[in-house]
């Protein structure tokens, strides 16, 4: 044998020897460690983990959830006035925007359905007619209110009224959000043609309008500046949930799309950007980038973009976070999130690098009543403590405790209870 080859084989033997003993020592070494530190580490520890303790140290800022600046609890308080005829289901507020400060203003724009008769329901829309809604958002204009604390409100009025048709938007317009751009005020909704259940589903394309200032008068484009997606796409029936925001000198629009067959309909968010308010708008060849979540509600966090990801989807009750405003990991999971949230988010539109956060907003609550016959919804107040600005160690703790009514609302229906009745087959 040839030293060259007598050389290699010796090589190859050390080499196999030592894996073989590098593997034995890291074997005896996860089953002779000391038990797991009584005071957990802040810093991943050297050690052999568990696949769970490995992802509190990877996937999260801190393995603690009340030293994670992007966890916490939310709280609720009702907003002072607005007036709702005591749930009658004949005037509903919903889906509301996020709110800006002007002036020592707080504004914010919503849904607003002032109809003779609650809606009738989407399964039952074929009996829907220009004064009889099909959902809680037909028949809607947008309105808007002013406020000096956040808490206690003052109707403007009608913002956005429904224009006339042929125009987008003709039947309803809904879910609006605000965009400053400019000196300029934007603000994009969805603008349904057809009552929503009539065509089959929710279907609507997003439009917008524009203003000198957030008391109007608005003016609208009359233009679909985001389309649905081309046929057999994920967004072809419908964009929902436009959220505008400023990153690198663009308007960077979320928004959420609901796709595949009811009853089990998939919904997702998007991106959409431009370099003006009026587009046009490129989808991201990404998209969906959040796969969960009812509704868009984000907000800039340090470098990236922070999202509430609130019922739906494999990741719903998480707070999501992309450093590049794209790729969406989670950084939390939380509890009784705010529905259709929308906060006071200051640096909006300052395409700060350094986002600071949130600490409250508004939201709905809908089917107040729990009566499918006076459906409608309220406009509400949540406080949390997702800022780098504030500390609130009440919004950090790790769990909240529901009263018993809680639970038992989620009781079982009839059809469940006379299931689990059923004598078993012998």
């Amino acid at each position: 044998m040839s030293k060259p080859i007598v050389l290699f084989c010796l090589v190859m033997s050390v080499l196999f020897s030592c894996r073989q003993d590098n593997s034995i020592s890291e074997q005896e070494i996860i089953e002779n460690q000391k038990g797991f530190p009584f005071h957990l580490p802040e810093e991943k520890p050297k050690r052999a983990l568990s696949a769970a303790m490995e992802r509190i140290y990877t996937d999260y800022a801190s393995p603690r959830p009340e030293q994670n600046e992007l966890f916490s609890q939310f709280k609720y308080t009702e907003l002072e006035g607005f007036d709702y005829k005591d749930h009658d289901g004949t005037i509903s507020r919903r889906d509301p925007s996020k709110t800006i400060l002007y002036k020592g203003k707080y504004y914010v724009w919503y849904t607003h359905r002032e109809t003779p008769v609650p809606p009738v329901g989407i399964p039952n829309a074929s009996k829907s007619n220009d004064t009889i809604p099909s959902s809680d958002w037909d028949l809607a204009d947008i309105y808007y209110a002013t406020s000096e604390d956040g808490f206690i409100w003052e109707e403007q009025g009608v913002a956005i009224p429904r224009p006339p048709a042929p125009n987008v938007g003709h039947r309803s317009v809904t879910t609006t959000d605000i965009l400053v751009w400019k000196g300029k005020y934007y603000l994009y909704y969805q603008a349904f043609s057809v009552a929503s259940g009539k065509n089959g589903g929710d279907d609507c394309p997003v439009a917008v309008s524009y203003a000198d200032s957030p008391d109007g008068p608005w003016i609208p484009y009359n233009q679909v500046v985001i389309p649905n997606g081309a046929e057999g796409e994920w967004d072809q029936n419908s964009i929902h949930d436009p959220y505008p925001l400023v990153h690198n000198g663009k308007i960077y629009l979320y928004y959420k799309s609901d796709f595949g067959e009811r009853p089990d309909l998939v919904r997702m968010q998007g991106l959409a950007i431009a370099d003006d308010p009026l587009g046009p708008f490129t989808k991201h060849s990404l998209n969906p980038v959040i796969t969960s979540g009812h509704e868009t509600s984000l907000f800039p966090f340090k470098e990236g973009v922070a999202a509430l990801v609130y019922k739906d989807g494999p990741e719903h009750n998480t707070v999501q976070y992309a450093e590049d405003w794209v790729n969406f990991d989670i950084a939390s999971i939380t509890e009784l999130m705010p529905y259709a949230a929308a906060p006071y988010v200051p640096d909006a539109f300052t395409d700060s690098k350094d986002g600071r956060g949130i600490s409250w907003g508004i939201a709905h609550f809908i089917n107040v009543m729990d009566n499918w016959n006076k459906f409608s919804s309220k406009l509400v107040r949540f406080d949390c403590d997702l800022s780098q600005d504030l500390h609130d160690p009440e919004m950090k703790k790790h769990r909240v405790v529901h009263s018993p009514e809680v639970y038992l609302q989620q009781g079982l229906s009839k059809k469940q209870r006379k299931l689990r009745n059923e004598k078993p087959p012998k």
